[in-house]
């Protein structure tokens, strides 16, 4: 059905102004003033927005949902993640493909496809982890950016002996990367000193969750960042840094980038609302704010916030990773080693934005969109199709209410997840509407959109 939005203030990433929004077969192909609704067709849905803000479809770049991860598996599957991602204003998520170190990249890509092919609800993509570097590894990788539209590798630069790699194949993959035309996105942590200090914490009966951050403290991650950049500056790869969570990672890629690397960094959102006492918090509450780079001293979220509103951060994803509190996280109550790392905010992400970021006058509207829609979209080779809205894009948009008063809450989540670290905090702006290609698909914070819908989208490498 045709859907005509009138009377919103349209808002991009460089400019808003108040206009109409006609679509018609998935595709905006009408921004006036003022549309007469009886130049339309007649079965055309006529949406009021007055009052309201009009966004375009937010891109989470930074998603997990199939994660088997320590032992166990995130709560979530593609059917709750992606009604709570639409519930949200979350119209593209990109995955993270996690494969072990003895998985096949082509086997791993299939099954993560099939899974999000059978139930996702939202249109999604996949970043492609490399764990492994061998012959057959290097075939299969060139065959998924050829035939399979994959467009960005993941790495980690963490998880000592079980995810990171050496750095002859690091060189290696970014190489051929560049090769490719492929961005690295990078988990930016000394695996070695990680490990190193995690062991020596629990020697000495270090055990509770206060010591997870201190376990991997900000110079761990500096280090990560420095790493990957000289790797970049040595092969001329373009690299995006993953969940930046600390001003001094920040300045190592703001560093390089001034240097010539092509570098694009990304916060995500638990980094933006708490500092690591939240993770410190008694009765094992802590557990829930559990995740790497962990949560950091408070001085780095004005540092982050200021980046966002500079532009010098990109990108605000949410790294979703739920695992439930009281079945998985409590794996780790006897070492905080063992606890699965990961904070579910894929709802969340967009009106914490607002409320925190918006409202609290850290950043304006347009770099909003920017940070959750337009860089994601540019930098994944998904823009102008999403992150957008201009004639001949993709019918994604969010009809948001900036006036709506309420909390976040498990009571209000999509997620299958059993707890919501946002419980309790005052939530300013809900999306009022959200249309996936044209179809309302989500309404004030209730999915209505039915089952399945979401479509893959294959990318083509433009990082050359």
């Amino acid at each position: 059905m045709p859907i005509l939005i009138r009377g919103g203030t349209i808002v991009t990433a460089d400019a808003e102004r108040v206009a109409d929004i006609f679509a018609e077969q998935e595709t905006i192909t009408r921004i006036e003033s003022s549309i007469d609704p009886r130049s339309v067709p007649a079965k055309t849905e006529i949406i009021d927005a007055t009052g309201h803000l009009v966004f375009p479809g937010f891109i989470d770049p930074h998603v997990h949902i199939h994660l088997p991860f320590m032992g166990t598996n995130a709560a979530d599957n593609h059917d709750t993640a992606t009604r709570a991602a639409l519930a949200g204003g979350t119209t593209t998520i990109i995955e993270m493909i996690c494969p072990g170190p003895s998985d096949e990249p082509r086997d791993s890509f299939k099954t993560w496809y099939d899974l999000a092919a059978a139930s996702a609800h939202c249109d999604f993509t996949f970043h492609q982890s490399v764990v492994r570097f061998d012959a057959l590894a290097r075939e299969q990788l060139r065959e998924l950016v050829q035939s399979r539209g994959v467009a960005s590798f993941k790495v980690f630069l963490a998880y000592k002996g079980a995810l990171d790699l050496s750095d002859h194949d690091l060189l290696g993959l970014m190489e051929m990367a560049k090769e490719l035309g492929v961005i690295v996105t990078a988990h930016c942590e000394n695996a070695d000193a990680v490990a190193f200090m995690q062991a020596k914490l629990i020697a000495a009966g270090c055990t509770s969750t206060h010591f997870h951050e201190p376990s991997r403290p900000v110079a761990v991650e500096a280090d990560g960042v420095h790493h990957l950049c000289t790797f970049a500056s040595l092969t001329g790869a373009h690299v995006y840094i993953v969940h930046t969570s600390c001003h001094e990672a920040l300045t190592q890629a703001q560093e390089a980038r001034d240097r010539g690397v092509r570098v694009w960094i990304e916060a995500v959102v638990p980094h933006l609302i708490f500092d690591k006492t939240a993770a410190e918090r008694p009765d094992f509450e802590g557990a829930k704010y559990i995740m790497s780079p962990p949560l950091r001293d408070a001085s780095n979220i004005d540092c982050l916030w200021n980046a966002i509103a500079r532009r010098d951060v990109s990108t605000i994803g949410t790294d979703h990773a739920p695992f439930h509190f009281h079945t998985q996280k409590v794996l780790g109550k006897s070492a905080f080693t063992a606890i699965p790392n990961g904070i579910g905010s894929i709802q969340e992400r967009v009106d914490l934005l607002f409320t925190f970021g918006v409202c609290a006058g850290r950043i304006d509207r347009r770099t909003l969109v920017d940070a959750a829609s337009t860089q994601p979209a540019k930098i994944f080779g998904l823009f102008p199709k999403k992150g957008t809205i201009a004639v001949g894009s993709d019918a994604d948009l969010v009809v948001y209410d900036p006036n709506h008063r309420g909390q976040f809450s498990r009571n209000t989540s999509l997620s299958a997840l059993d707890y919501n670290a946002y419980e309790g905090m005052e939530c300013r702006g809900r999306s009022h509407i959200v249309t996936l290609r044209g179809r309302v698909v989500a309404r004030d914070g209730q999915y209505i959109g039915g089952d399945g819908g979401g479509q893959y989208l294959p990318r083509t490498p433009t990082h050359f």
